[in-house]
């Protein structure tokens, strides 16, 4: 008898926003961010839009009971600086969110945290422009403790997080809604 291995929330999220993040992706990537600084610009410009949305998430205490060092973890900083070291002018990135029921936020929380795996090969192409982790790409630097440490630390938190089962789908919900987000903001910087 074969027993089916249950999902945990971060592997389900991933099989569910698959498609979602494929979007993301190609649009992005079609926009060739890494052929010149002035196209890798009007992408720090749209990942600071990004973190300038989600930078209220950081700052909740109940989302910070499930995520370790939740705080430390925002890029806004660092992708603010990024432009200021480009001479690229701050853009109007929207209104913050904040306000996400805890489904919700996880799952933004799983996109933004995700993309710093992705960054490692970001941040190569970046270094191929002559920017670096001190200049024009701090946002795309690894955490202190390694990448993959620290993406198993999150996934350690967002899947511990007590929730009902019929909060999983709102999860869900909030990731797809993070990934559709920055499919717009990609789509509006690179227009």
């Amino acid at each position: 008898m074969t027993q089916t291995a249950t999902l945990t929330r971060a592997e389900a999220l991933r099989a569910a926003t698959h498609d979602a993040h494929e979007r993301l992706d190609r649009t992005i990537m079609a926009a060739k961010p890494f052929d010149s600084v002035e196209n890798y610009g009007r992408f720090a410009a749209m990942q600071y839009s990004l973190h300038h949305h989600t930078a209220p998430l950081y700052a909740r205490a109940d989302l910070a009971d499930h995520i370790a060092d939740l705080p430390a973890l925002s890029r806004f900083s660092a992708v603010t600086q990024d432009l200021a070291d480009l001479g690229v002018a701050l853009p109007d990135p929207g209104a913050p969110v904040g306000d996400l029921p805890l489904p919700e936020a996880l799952g933004w929380l799983y996109v933004i945290e995700g993309s710093n795996l992705g960054a490692a090969f970001l941040l190569k192409a970046a270094q191929k422009l002559g920017l670096s982790e001190d200049h024009g790409a701090r946002h795309l630097a690894g955490a202190p403790e390694g990448r993959a440490a620290h993406w198993r630390a999150f996934k350690a938190g967002l899947d511990g997080a007590p929730l009902a089962p019929e909060d999983e789908a709102r999860v869900i919900a909030g990731a797809v809604a993070a990934f559709d987000h920055a499919r717009g903001l990609a789509q509006r910087c690179f227009a």
